[in-house]
């Protein structure tokens, strides 16, 4: 497979999003990869949030991509670019899970038993006593945390990777989620209460490292695309 080779084609000058839009719109492959290495890890973490699984969120962070760059003309500067992408890959990765034969709820009387499962299991229990290593501890408490967030209903899952993972506003969770505030504010405690439950408070503190989406992944995304396009006809020569 034939990968562009786009490392020097930006220039040193930070683009806006508005900016790279326009040069995407014109074809340039730079500006495709630029918009795609910037947002990446939103919507990894967006839909990883929903689906639980990182092979399936990855392909549909590429179908979310070409979806967007397919209907690039219909963005508006007036808001932002994360957010509107984030808005496509959330309803690829609900579709995903309907065709799963998992249903989305839509408020919050919804799979309870799931609640229940996950507050009465011990398979998230930290280890009583400190591993002697403190590296060791921190990597340990990371895969723990991650297979809890795992298990929370995808209702809770996806608010919660937003907010507490990535690290985005109430406002700007719901203008991806596309619900309000205060749906945002209750799926959110309720998602760390049934943490802290599993987990304990001292996992909070590595709470930005787990969802990790860098490295091989992140360049598998944008040659994925990038291939894509240019088989399609959609880059400037």
């Amino acid at each position: 497979m034939h990968v562009l080779n786009t490392q020097h084609d930006l220039p040193a000058r930070p683009q806006t999003d508005a900016e790279l839009v326009t040069r995407a719109l014109q074809g340039e492959a730079a500006a495709f990869e630029a918009i795609m290495r910037r947002h990446n890890r939103l919507l990894f973490r967006c839909v990883r949030g929903v689906l639980g699984d990182d092979a399936e969120a990855q392909d549909v962070v590429q179908d979310a991509y070409l979806r967007a760059f397919g209907s690039l003309q219909a963005f508006r500067a007036d808001a932002a670019l994360g957010t509107w992408l984030a808005r496509i890959a959330l309803n690829l990765a609900f579709d995903a899970l309907r065709r799963k034969g998992r249903s989305v709820p839509l408020d919050e009387s919804h799979d309870f038993d799931a609640e229940s499962r996950m507050q009465h299991s011990t398979a998230f229990n930290a280890p009583d006593t400190a591993a002697p290593d403190a590296q060791a501890e921190r990597s340990e408490m990371r895969a723990l945390l991650q297979r809890a967030i795992d298990s929370l209903p995808p209702l809770y899952r996806s608010v919660f990777v937003l907010r507490a993972v990535e690290e985005l506003s109430v406002a700007e969770t719901a203008a991806c989620l596309q619900v309000s505030e205060d749906v945002v504010k209750t799926r959110y405690l309720r998602a760390r209460a049934l943490l802290r439950d599993a987990l304990g408070a001292r996992a909070e503190a590595h709470m930005s490292q787990v969802l990790a989406f860098a490295g091989a992944r992140c360049d598998a995304v944008v040659a994925h695309v990038l291939y894509t396009l240019q088989r399609e006809g959609r880059l400037r020569p």
